[in-house]
């Protein structure tokens, strides 16, 4: 395939065309731009409904993921008519248009732009300044083993039982394990992260010899989780469900059910794997909209432990 060559993706109703098909993205196993593409379509319904209405930052690699990473939030010009965008604001006073996916073919466009990694706001199009997820990132200090972050997920996993909230759990495409949980889009980014930091803290209780809640790395045990409540913050993204990561291994951020903690090695799951992982569970994801959660009683526990 010669390195002009474009080729025409039928995505939906659609037409979408992929330019340098063939340029190699990820070096372990030569996965190409192509690869790319085709992984997305086959979870093209888990990838949509992670991304659902929602600004979204691209994470763009031009020549791969060995090349340079480029943070885009402003979809370009020259995007297709059809093409969904979200304004946002900025504390600045700059705003942007992000990309608002809500159909595949928007995220195969993405494709053709680079992008590899997908980092949604946790808010949608219809109200951006008030989250409907909230998000439990727990992210291993550098010293920390695999096995301490499956202990810390049960931790949380039993918390949010006892909260009555469910909890979605994804492999972080990475080192460690995310968790999302649905809820009322009436509390503004400050109140959603008072209630992650509640969450956390308590976990940090239960577990004290596993987790650390402390913002500054250099105050943090390097052999401990860290509960990362700002990622609740406001225009804070991180990797979406079945998102690709930008290493050379092709990593997917890919969700699981909470029997898999024990078993779950994050590296297997990657473009070779996750596709056919989907075609027999589906989207693991697929309920989440139906099981909208109320943050009271975590508001509560931040004032009865005075945080801000």
């Amino acid at each position: 395939m010669a390195k002009d060559s474009a080729v025409e993706l039928e995505v939906g109703d659609r037409m979408v065309r992929l330019s340098s098909p063939d340029r190699v993205y990820f070096p372990a196993r030569g996965e190409t731009k192509l690869d790319l593409a085709r992984y997305y379509l086959s979870v093209g319904d888990g990838i949509v409904r992670a991304l659902r209405d929602r600004p979204c930052m691209m994470h763009r690699f031009p020549t791969g993921v060995a090349g340079e990473k480029v943070h885009q939030k402003r979809v370009p010009n020259g995007a297709p008519p059809w093409l969904e965008t979200v304004r946002v604001d900025f504390p600045s006073g700059r705003h942007a248009d992000e990309l608002c996916v809500t159909e595949l073919a928007g995220v195969v466009w993405a494709v053709q732009m680079s992008t590899v990694e997908f980092h949604p706001w946790n808010s949608r199009k219809a109200d951006t300044e008030h989250p409907d997820e909230w998000r439990i990132d727990l992210d291993p200090m550098p010293d920390c083993p695999f096995d301490s972050v499956r202990r810390v997920a049960k931790v949380a996993h039993e918390v949010l039982d006892e909260l009555g909230a469910v909890g979605w759990p994804k492999t972080s495409g990475g080192s460690g394990l995310h968790i999302y949980v649905r809820i009322r889009p009436q509390w503004g980014f400050p109140e959603v992260r008072r209630a992650a930091l509640a969450f956390a803290r308590e976990v940090e209780r239960r577990a004290p010899d596993l987790v650390t809640t402390e913002w500054w790395r250099k105050d943090r045990d390097p052999s401990t989780v860290f509960v990362d409540y700002n990622q609740n913050s406001r225009d804070h993204t991180i990797a979406s469900a079945y998102s690709v990561r930008g290493v050379p291994e092709a990593l997917v951020s890919t969700p699981i059910t909470w029997d898999e903690i024990d078993d779950v090695e994050p590296r297997e799951c990657t473009i070779a794997t996750v596709p056919a992982r989907f075609a027999e569970l589906g989207d693991l994801h697929a309920g989440i909209d139906d099981a909208v959660y109320s943050l009271d009683t975590l508001l509560d526990w931040a004032d009865r432990d005075g945080l801000e």
